[in-house]
């Protein structure tokens, strides 16, 4: 149960209804992570504009994106995040399941470019603590992207830094509709 009650979606004040509205279009649902932010309105609306710039297509793929984020949240361990990345990459972004399915072995699927290798593994060793990223990582990932493109990838890693911290120190209730889908289609043998 999240730490922090939830304000209700009705009680949401008008500079964050644009943003309820667009997750609701988007997600087909809002995340509780953005109603407890909602205590600080001013907060959860600056968070909610930079989320979407983030993570909204710009020079890369958007199922690129949330395969970043998908990594980036595994690596920190969030149950949360990984949930709604998983389910926003298959559904929002066309990230066939094979690829969500093999995501942990990025490094030796052929499912994965070598262009994607490069952003996962910035994924995963920049969302460790201590922070694992390195020159090599970087020249890496100029073989395949822009700096701009670079830029994109570090700011979806960054974005969900804050939300991975957020939803485990809140204890965000994961809500239905990720639970199913990781039930479903990411589940191991054992549940």
């Amino acid at each position: 149960m999240t730490r922090i009650t939830p304000i209700p979606i009705e009680r949401v004040s008008a500079e964050l209804r644009e943003a309820v509205k667009l997750q609701q279009t988007l997600l087909g649902l809002v995340p509780e992570s953005l109603l407890t932010m909602a205590h600080r309105p001013r907060m959860a609306a600056i968070f909610a504009e930079l989320a979407s710039e983030a993570l909204n297509p710009g020079t890369l793929d958007r199922g690129l994106k949330q395969l970043v984020a998908y990594i980036s949240s595994s690596t920190t361990g969030c149950r949360y995040c990984q949930a709604h990345t998983a389910q926003s990459a298959h559904e929002l972004a066309g990230v066939e399941l094979a690829k969500l399915q093999s995501a942990f072995e990025f490094e030796t699927s052929p499912l994965f470019s070598e262009a994607e290798k490069a952003a996962l593994r910035l994924a995963r060793d920049g969302s460790m603590v201590p922070n694992e990223a390195t020159d090599q990582h970087f020249a890496d990932l100029k073989r395949w992207f822009s700096e701009e493109q670079i830029v994109e990838i570090t700011g979806v890693i960054a974005l969900f830094g804050w939300l991975n911290r957020w939803n485990d120190t809140m204890a965000t209730t994961l809500e239905e509709s990720p639970r199913r889908f990781v039930e479903r289609n990411l589940a191991g043998p054992s549940g």
